[in-house]
């Protein structure tokens, strides 16, 4: 079943002091998603992953406290009404940027109907707290107010990788979040895997193993993986583009990419494929206590990557303020 839901909202975080200049009308999608039992999604990831990667193990367990390390959650867990929240999208970035976006993670908390929601995923930071375009690796939690995102930007001068932490809930452009009530009263997907043999990264071998297992079902999943072992390529953003970016080829000449270490926190979402709602289909971003982080592609050293992580299968998917002119590039 899809929802359709038409905001008039005012937000104080838009910097303007005339309320009358910051209404604004939002779309927010809503749909119910294919829950599979989760032994038959553990099996269907485990089949996939072996097509790739030597060593595999795969099953459904407790969920830990992913608040200790090496994870450092905002929340015990990732468990309670799970649920994939996608907010505006890539035409928000390319091929100019459109500053007005810039959203709260409080207010997407209330729009899903989740106030003490806790969010963990991919997105872009804010530009006017940051000074600059950054990557966002969200980690933060509504109801308890903890906060324990990063961001990652480019040094303009040496080009150099930055990450810090990042202590606000405002966000901007765009963003694919698993959102949920954030403990540990559930079962989740325990993943395992390393050597990898084959040529797909971790991430899209079991988005592919879900699509190919349950055809035309969407079916999505939230959570967290650490890369134990092994190099993996990352990009971070510079500053926004001056020149229009309309090109795959373009936002990757754009982009500043960096070979970086383990051990690495990635929070990730993914779903089998777009119901019709514009979606960004797989992001995953990540940080680490060694100063590196930002957008995951794929691990560099396949002989020894080390990949182990806990999931949930969403309930739902939350499409928010989706642009009303899209396409796909810049989507990788």
């Amino acid at each position: 079943n899809l929802c359709l839901y038409l905001y008039l909202n005012w937000s104080k975080d838009s910097g303007s002091d005339n309320p009358a200049a910051i209404f604004f009308e939002r779309m927010h999608l809503f749909k119910e998603l294919t829950v599979p039992p989760l032994e038959d999604v553990a099996e269907a990831i485990e089949k996939g992953l072996k097509h790739n990667f030597k060593d595999v193990n795969v099953k459904v367990v407790d969920c830990p406290d992913m608040s200790e390390k090496p994870f450092n959650l905002a929340a015990p867990g990732i468990c309670g009404s799970p649920s994939l929240v996608d907010v505006g999208g890539v035409p928000n970035l390319v091929p100019l940027v459109n500053r007005e976006k810039v959203y709260n993670f409080k207010n997407i908390a209330k729009d899903i109907g989740m106030p003490a929601a806790f969010f963990i995923g991919a997105g872009a930071g804010s530009s006017r707290l940051a000074g600059v375009n950054c990557e966002l690796v969200p980690n933060t939690n509504i109801g308890t107010r903890e906060i324990r995102s990063h961001f990652a930007k480019v040094n303009q001068q040496t080009g150099e990788m930055i990450l810090e932490h990042y202590e606000s809930n405002e966000f901007g452009l765009l963003g694919n979040f698993l959102a949920c009530e954030g403990h540990r009263k559930g079962k989740v997907i325990r993943v395992e895997a390393a050597f990898r043999t084959g040529e797909q990264n971790f991430v899209s071998c079991m988005r592919d193993a879900i699509r190919s297992s349950f055809k035309d079902q969407a079916v999505g999943l939230g959570g967290a993986f650490i890369i134990e072992a092994g190099d993996a390529k990352l990009h971070v953003m510079p500053d926004f583009s001056q020149e229009p970016l309309e090109t795959d080829d373009a936002v990757a000449e754009w982009l500043r990419f960096y070979n970086c270490h383990a051990p690495l926190t990635c929070l990730s979402v993914f779903i089998s494929h777009d119901p019709g709602l514009d979606l960004r289909v797989e992001h995953t971003h990540c940080f680490s206590s060694h100063g590196q982080g930002g957008h995951y592609h794929y691990d560099t050293t396949p002989a020894q990557v080390k990949y182990i992580g806990y999931f949930s299968v969403a309930e739902t998917v939350h499409r928010i303020d989706p642009p009303s002119q899209s396409h796909q590039v810049g989507r990788d």
